[in-house]
């Protein structure tokens, strides 16, 4: 195994997931919900969206600490080795930058908000120019900037979150929070398809985190205690904070806290801590994708954060739901494929995982398929004068598991009939 020694407690591995759900894409998940669904009707989504999430993650984070590697080696079974780390390279240069943009467009909002309080107007898309390219700046000098920061703006923000649930439930507030009516109506399913879109890409590579647990049931302990609690509080916090404070847009909300220059600062500092993580992976996963040399890894985060930069000038954030439920789409076939074959096929026997050369078309078919298949009701609602279909956000990693399964199955019932017939 060559881990020994580095094996991680399911405490440690469950703080590590618990942090990264304190983060403003959960507080986004809350708002975006509760601006269409009752409170009641938000927190149960989010509590239904979330064990989904954790039960992909518990599957995925199980076959890494099974074969101590992480999730790009164990996909190079089922998508060959060429091939899982184009398709898992691609996800995760798209969500990066997504994400990214999102990121950048919230630190611009609040930026141009809170210089606005003090009579000087900047536009929001220079505001969220300048508040990428700091990020960008920052992200090429790497690991010490995010350390310093990472330290600062987690317990910053989490405080920031208690003092305005502390505002939010005392007062008028609170009658304001039970009497709450949303404006307008949103289905369960596209409510669940926000929610695992927010962290989708999060369960899929539970596995380079969970590759030092020592047992199984250290990454089911450190996936239930680390993500439920810490997400959906977030996600409370979120919705709260948004009736609280009549407002939809999730900056207004921050500046209302404490003070506009007090919760401002949170906003931006938390923004600039997970957009350097998204920069450096997304950098990393650019190299991976047009197979550039590592020496060129500062010049490929520049690029990823220039890409991201420009996706929030043009303001992504404005197209929130969309991409989250096209993130919902895209990424959980991925461990669909995984699933299939490590615990159905090879019944979760680690001697029989290998890594194949090039690529596995049927693992990638599968793939391909269920992504597309469930991305259609979304890419139809973008077009709302086209014929309209239900958000199944389920339904992409229900089709690559069963395509996956039935053509290996079919595969190797040829194999063997033609060694029969030689």
């Amino acid at each position: 195994m060559g881990n020994a020694g580095k094996y991680q407690s399911w405490y440690s591995l469950g703080i590590i997931w618990a942090g990264a759900m304190i983060s403003i894409p959960s507080l986004l998940v809350g708002n975006a919900l509760i601006t269409s669904m009752s409170l009641p009707k938000t927190l149960i989504v989010s509590t239904v969206g979330y064990l989904i999430v954790v039960i992909i993650m518990i599957l995925q984070g199980m076959q890494s600490s099974d074969l101590g590697k992480p999730t790009v080696h164990i996909a190079g079974q089922v998508f060959g080795k060429k091939g899982s780390r184009t398709i898992l390279s691609i996800i995760l240069a798209i969500a990066c930058l997504g994400w990214f943009g999102i990121q950048a467009n919230v630190c611009g909002v609040a930026l141009a908000n809170l210089l606005a309080e003090h009579d000087m107007n900047v536009p929001i898309p220079l505001a969220s120019l300048l508040s990428g390219l700091v990020m960008v700046i920052s992200a090429v000098y790497g690991m010490k900037v995010l350390r310093v920061l990472s330290y600062i703006a987690v317990p910053f923000l989490i405080v920031i979150c208690l003092i305005g649930l502390v505002q939010a439930l005392s007062g008028e507030n609170l009658q304001l929070i039970l009497d709450y009516k949303p404006k307008t109506n949103m289905s369960f399913m596209d409510g669940l398809a926000i929610t695992i879109g927010s962290f989708a890409l999060g369960a899929v590579i539970a596995g380079d985190y969970s590759q030092f647990s020592k047992k199984r049931s250290d990454v089911f302990k450190a996936a239930i205690f680390g993500i439920i609690p810490a997400g959906i509080l977030m996600i409370s916090v979120g919705a709260v904070l948004t009736i609280a404070y009549q407002t939809s847009d999730i900056t207004a909300v921050f500046l209302n806290i404490v003070t506009p220059f007090i919760g401002g600062i949170a906003l931006i500092l938390a923004t600039w801590k997970t957009n350097l993580v998204n920069a450096i992976s997304g950098g990393i996963a650019l190299i991976n994708v047009f197979n550039i040399s590592k020496e060129k890894e500062k010049m490929a985060i520049g690029i990823a954060g220039a890409v991201g930069t420009l996706l929030a000038v043009v303001g992504i954030l404005n197209y929130f739901t969309p991409i989250m439920a096209i993130l919902s789409t895209m990424i959980p076939p991925v461990a669909g494929v995984m699933i299939a074959s490590y615990w159905v096929i090879n019944k979760r026997d680690k001697t029989s995982w290998k890594e194949v050369d090039g690529v596995n078309r049927l693992g990638v078919f599968s793939w391909l398929v269920g992504a597309v298949i469930a991305s259609i009701p979304v890419v139809l609602s973008l077009f709302p004068s086209l014929p309209q279909l239900p958000n199944q956000p389920l339904i992409g990693i229900v089709i690559s598991f069963v395509i996956y399964y039935f053509g290996y199955r079919i595969s190797v019932q040829k194999t063997v009939v033609l060694e029969e017939n030689r």
